[in-house]
């Protein structure tokens, strides 16, 4: 099975295409795939292209635990670039369809970066989805422990919960981020972000991800976060988002339709070889 592998900011994916593998890709394989050690090591499996009624293009996403996610902003942008790698597409717009909506994306080549339109962000409990009456989702709270957190959750396609700190480090967000992933509230589980604003441009987040866990950097988790810091009037409409893999530019209209802009980097091609299988 051949395989492509590349990270947006330290967050790695494997692009595989289904035209080669057809449905042998089952969640036993997916996670003997990602495995840091016993695999290629990997934050999941891109599947794709796919042929698409509604995009030029369709995308399987998939986490390290077999589990498929509905969007991811840098498995995107990873594979947009994989697009152009293999000639299916040039600088101008396209579109992906995924699970969570359909999204534009546009490689730029001399610039290394990839946009993509990522679609709206929304608030209100029941597309996320989160428990409870009818509702936008802002500023409420959970006890952890011995802890009251505030929290806000919002949806671009895929569940986010965003918690307002102080103590945004990552240890921080491996302790909280297990607990709010798997809170009944979020009966479809929920991807975490730990989030510190630093000025009206600049917000700081760390990152655990809805069946992958700790996460050096999120496309998705920094739509999520920036729409919900501009939502709160706590930042303006062009925010860049620091993480510890790196930095993405986000941008949101007054509709909360917002695009991110980030780089993308090839690490291997090969072949994977079938006694991974075993483990």
């Amino acid at each position: 099975m051949n395989f492509f592998k590349y990270h947006g900011l330290g967050n790695d994916y494997i692009v595989l295409d289904p035209a080669e593998i057809g449905n042998s890709l089952t969640t036993d394989c997916i996670k003997a795939i990602c495995h840091r050690n016993y695999g290629l090591g990997s934050d999941g499996i891109l599947l794709g292209p796919i042929k698409s009624g509604k995009a030029d293009f369709a995308l399987r996403i998939f986490n390290p635990d077999g589990s498929e996610a509905e969007k991811s902003g840098n498995g995107l942008r990873i594979f947009s670039r994989y697009l152009n790698d293999i000639g299916l597409v040039g600088g101008d717009t396209f579109t992906i369809d995924t699970k969570g909506g359909v999204v534009k994306s546009q490689v730029n080549v001399a610039a290394g970066s990839v946009r993509v339109d990522m679609g709206k962000v929304g608030f209100k409990s029941g597309s996320i989805p989160v428990s409870g009456e009818d509702r936008e989702v802002l500023n409420e709270y959970m006890i952890i422990g011995d802890r009251k957190v505030r929290y806000c959750a919002a949806t671009i396609g895929n569940p986010h919960c965003i918690i307002l700190e102080e103590d945004v480090t990552a240890k921080n967000v491996r302790y909280l981020g297990p607990v709010v992933e798997n809170d009944r509230r979020f009966p479809s589980k929920v991807n975490v972000q730990l989030m510190e604003i630093i000025d009206k441009h600049n917000i700081h987040i760390e990152i655990w991800e809805r069946g992958a866990g700790y996460t050096l950097a999120s496309g998705s988790s920094s739509v999520a976060a920036a729409a919900t810091a501009f939502r709160l009037g706590l930042c303006e409409n062009e925010i860049v988002v620091h993480m510890q893999g790196g930095i993405l530019d986000i941008k949101i209209d007054d509709n909360f339709f917002v695009s991110m802009t980030g780089p993308v980097t090839k690490i291997a091609s090969g072949i994977i070889s079938e006694e991974i299988y075993k483990i």
